[in-house]
């Protein structure tokens, strides 16, 4: 999909307490409308003559003017109109074309009026990942909490960020910030003394949930460990190794495959070539850079730092 570069945005409420979203969702439409409506002055687009007429009936003067204006919105705007709504725990989003086919009717089941979007509402943004409404800043969704049907959007520019699929310029300059993060800490670990390095993994683990079972070996230089996870009783096989090429890899590979633990960590300080396994969830293997992330991640950016000085 290309990008959108919408001329005005709307939020829409699909019907009372969402009464009209799973036709409208399903069908691709959008509704708007109410069962006594002056669609002589509609026509016309006679909109003081609309006020006129929802004054009369009974609504104070500035709901009045403000229902006449929503009106003149949803007939008039162009299908360079962004639509906007959110539904079972999305945001969805569409451009409507221009037509309005009246639909009449009592307003329970569908507005009285309709406009067809365009390729159907949308839940995802342009390179297909889901709109999450939890995932989405409260300045966009607080929209939602709107009274009245329909309200333009306070936050435009992240409405279409988002959409565009483009990350917002602050979490952009963070991951740029985090990769220097994480560069710098692998050539810190580099430097580390085998006993730092062996406490680091150690930290990772414990910041992370894991917890000690055993110590098995105690070589220096090379140390297995066996962990667990109290709150799902998974246990892991950590070998921790200063050097180490494909054939060590493979060998705990086979020792792994014959014991009874639930996850693999071989972490390496100075791998031998590139280190490959199968590509399983439950096999990790860490060499530097990998670690930085991990302790990174674990909030241990400044011990690092702290022991390379």
């Amino acid at each position: 999909m290309r990008p959108i570069a919408p001329k005005e945005i709307r939020y829409i409420k699909l019907g009372p307490g969402g009464a009209w979203e799973e036709r409208a969702l399903k069908r691709g439409e959008l509704y708007f409308g109410r069962p006594v409506e002056p669609l002589d002055l509609f026509a016309r687009h006679d909109w003081e003559g609309v006020a006129r007429f929802f004054h009369e009936q009974g609504r104070g003067l500035g709901m009045a003017s403000y229902m006449a204006r929503e009106n003149r919105e949803f007939l008039t705007f162009g299908a360079d109109c962004l639509w906007i709504t959110f539904s079972a725990g999305y945001l969805w989003w569409g451009f409507a074309a221009p037509k309005v086919t009246v639909l009449g009717g009592n307003g329970i089941a569908h507005g009285t009026r309709m406009r067809r979007i365009m390729g159907g509402w949308r839940n995802t943004n342009i390179k297909g990942k889901h709109l999450h409404r939890d995932e989405l800043s409260t300045k966009l969704t607080q929209v939602a909490s709107y009274r009245h049907t329909m309200c333009s959007v306070r936050e435009p520019e992240y409405l279409v960020r988002k959409i565009n699929a483009l990350d917002e310029p602050i979490v952009a300059r963070a991951a740029e910030v985090r990769r220097a993060m994480i560069a710098v800490a692998s050539d810190a670990i580099a430097s580390l003394h085998w006993a730092d390095f062996e406490s680091l993994v150690d930290l990772i683990f414990a910041r992370t949930g894991w917890q000690r079972l055993s110590r098995v070996g105690g070589i220096q230089k090379d140390l297995d460990l066996e962990l667990e996870q109290p709150t799902t009783q998974e246990r892991a096989f950590v070998q921790i190794k200063s050097q180490a090429g494909q054939v060590e890899l493979n060998d705990y590979l086979v020792k792994f495959a014959r014991g009874n633990w639930n996850h693999m960590f071989f972490v390496c300080h100075t791998p031998r070539g590139p280190l490959r396994a199968k590509k399983r969830s439950n096999i990790h293997i860490w060499t530097r850079d990998a670690l930085a992330s991990a302790a990174v991640r674990a909030g241990l950016y400044d011990w690092i730092i702290q022991k390379a000085a």
